[in-house]
């Protein structure tokens, strides 16, 4: 797919970006490019090839699932305007 300054400027436009015309003419460079990888990329054969969640074969060290502190609810709830059943109970704001 081949770019044009009117793409570039679209997409600058689309997100939001001030976008100076010699700034887009560098950045058609290299979003051409990088579409130039990614049509490489598309000819690869991924056929038997399971997907990654990560590329590196490690796993998450994750904390302890503990209990640090004791429930509060109820001194939280104290200063609440209405609470039932130890829920918070609140205006309707949708029909």
């Amino acid at each position: 797919m081949a770019l044009e300054h009117a793409d570039v400027i679209r997409a600058a436009h689309l997100a939001r970006l001030g976008l100076s015309d010699e700034d887009a003419a560098h950045y058609l460079d290299d979003l051409g490019r990088i579409l130039e990888m990614v049509d490489q990329l598309q000819t690869l054969d991924t056929e038997g090839v399971a997907p990654l969640a990560h590329p590196l074969d490690a796993t998450q060290r994750l904390r302890a699932d503990e209990v640090t502190e004791s429930d509060q609810r109820e001194r939280f709830q104290r200063c609440a305007p209405a609470v039932e059943q130890g829920l918070y109970l609140v205006p309707r704001v949708v029909e």
